[in-house]
């Protein structure tokens, strides 16, 4: 079963609403608003033939566009979705695409509009376009991004709201559901943004509001079982995050010891790391659990090599190689057990990993060389399985939370693929993990005692490939230096430096230094994202 067909089963399971994207950078915020309104969603891009939708959605979104209306090679959407009979509601590039396919005339503006706006509602009392912006109002202050506007509207459509600089800034069909907006509901800086979106899936297309994680476990659980059968074994790697745990716990609830987890030591994991995954997947949450320890294979082989991407691609074909040879082994011995062949590889993609992926001009191409495991699932010709694919990171710690998973594991920090190796800038040796796993832990230690760490949405300490000169006691020194970053994120496509309280700061550095043996200078990092990235390599 596809990807596409496994999504396609959730989609069917709830009232869902279809979000066309044609390109926006705020598409992803429509599906979370909806998300958090209770509505179950999904992102397709505006190419998607409506004649091979495998579910009937209740409602549809058209969403913004970096494009022009009237640009060639302009993404347009396909022409059946108006033959839906649902409602349907376009927002931006949305609503003028609504106007090039029912009749109505866009231009350039004169001015572009990007900002602030007041919208001033006008939606009549005794027409059904009330609806949308029901308890909002007016004026309402509203976020405009665009610089084509609606000239005229489609025949049989009326002004249900305009600002000082876009006479048809909302406008809905006289006796059809369908409506246009030409600002950006779903960005926070739309005050009231949230509750037309919620009018829209709710009030309009009357979804039932019950997308919920309390939900989702049931459902998941028996769709696992479905897919895996009565005899199939998968087979998954853990890590220690939220993400591989939580599809862990599930996997375990699902299908019992059939499922085996397989942690990969490549000796540049935080501190304990290993023990501490062992003790919570096996001992506390009776998880099958092998723990293969490859560390000196992977220090061996990055030995000498500085180029980050080299470290990424070295720690990502070494982790393959490690996997598969566990792999065959536990395979062995399962069809020796009686619990039969590994037939699944389990994996923890996200929603937005699937969002990345579906844009209508193709897959990203910027997709970091460790998270491509292709060669994987080729090589071991097992089929992937993927329960938290139709989930953002929130909803995943909520699932934890369901699933009885420690709030301490719940709420842990992201750490990257190639683990400490990409925070230890330059060569990676066992003497620079050390001292950059010790300062990273002692860091961490101390914004959780200041109560700051669940306010941060990443924090870690990085080694720098420098030294400096200071002084110890009678002595001079001559040795290196930490940087610590911690940065606040809601996607982590961007990100903003974290204010860090200079006392805080005052306790991480002292600590570090009399604590780290090698350092003698602490930095802090007040760089955000873009145009620094959130790791240093």
């Amino acid at each position: 079963m596809s990807p596409t067909e496994v999504a396609a089963q959730v989609a069917n399971m709830y009232d869902t609403v279809l979000i066309l994207d044609f390109g926006s950078q705020y598409s992803h915020l429509i599906t979370r608003r909806i998300r958090e309104a209770g509505v179950y969603c999904e992102l397709l891009p505006c190419t998607q033939k409506i004649s091979e939708l495998k579910f009937k959605p209740k409602g549809v979104i058209l969403s913004g566009s970096p494009y022009s209306i009237t640009d060639v090679g302009a993404p347009h959407v396909d022409p059946e979705v108006f033959n839906l009979g649902v409602p349907i509601l376009g927002i931006c590039y949305g609503l003028q695409e609504i106007a090039r396919n029912l009749g109505g005339e866009t231009s350039l503006a004169v001015k572009r509009e990007y900002g602030h706006a007041e919208l001033h509602l006008d939606p009549q009392a005794d027409h059904h376009s009330y609806k949308l912006f029901q308890d909002v109002p007016s004026p309402t202050n509203v976020w405009m991004s665009h610089g084509d506007h609606l000239e005229s509207p489609p025949k049989d459509f009326v002004i249900i709201g305009s600002t000082d600089t876009s006479a048809y800034a909302a406008v809905a069909h006289t006796s059809l559901p369908i409506y246009g907006i030409q600002f950006h509901p779903e960005v926070t800086h739309s005050v009231d943004g949230a509750i037309i979106l919620r009018n829209f899936v709710i009030g309009i297309c009357q979804c039932e509001a019950n997308w919920t994680m309390s939900s989702f476990i049931d459902k998941e659980l028996e769709r696992i079982r479905t897919l895996v059968g009565p005899t199939g074994s998968v087979i998954g790697a853990v890590s220690g995050g939220v993400d591989s745990t939580v599809a862990a716990v599930l996997m375990k609830r699902a299908i019992g010891d059939r499922f085996h987890a397989v942690l990969v030591d490549n000796g540049v994991m935080r501190l304990n790391e290993c023990e501490q995954v062992k003790k919570t997947l096996a001992d506390n949450l009776g998880i099958n659990l092998t723990v293969a320890d490859a560390s000196e294979l992977f220090l061996g082989r990055l030995k000498g090599v500085t180029d980050p991407e080299r470290k990424r691609k070295i720690i990502g074909n070494t982790f393959i190689e490690v996997f598969e040879a566990e792999s065959h082994k536990i395979d062995e011995i399962s069809r020796q057990s009686g619990l039969g062949p590994i037939e699944w590889l389990l994996q923890g993609t996200l929603y937005p990993d699937v969002i990345e992926s579906i844009s209508f001009k193709g897959p990203s191409a910027t997709i970091k060389s460790h998270h491509n495991v292709g060669g994987l699932l080729e090589d071991m010709r097992l089929k992937l399985i993927e329960p938290l694919r139709e989930l953002f990171k929130d909803e995943v710690r909520a699932l934890g939370s369901l699933l009885d998973i420690h709030e301490d594991l719940i709420w842990r920090h992201p750490f990257p693929g190639p683990g400490i190796a990409i925070r230890v800038l330059g060569e990676v040796t066992p003497s620079q993990v050390e001292i950059a796993r010790l300062a990273d832990h002692i860091y961490i230690d101390e914004i959780k005692k200041a109560g700051l760490y669940r306010q941060i949405s990443q924090a870690y300490a990085a080694l720098l490939p420098v030294r400096s000169v200071g002084v110890m006691g009678d002595q001079r020194t001559y040795e290196q230096v930490i940087a610590l970053r911690a940065v606040e994120s809601k996607d982590f496509m961007t990100a903003d430096w974290f204010p860090m309280p200079v006392e805080t700061l005052k306790r991480i550095s002292n600590r570090i230094i009399n604590e780290v043996k090698g350092v003698n200078r602490v930095l802090y990092d007040v760089s955000s994202k873009p145009p620094s990235t959130i790791e240093f390599e």
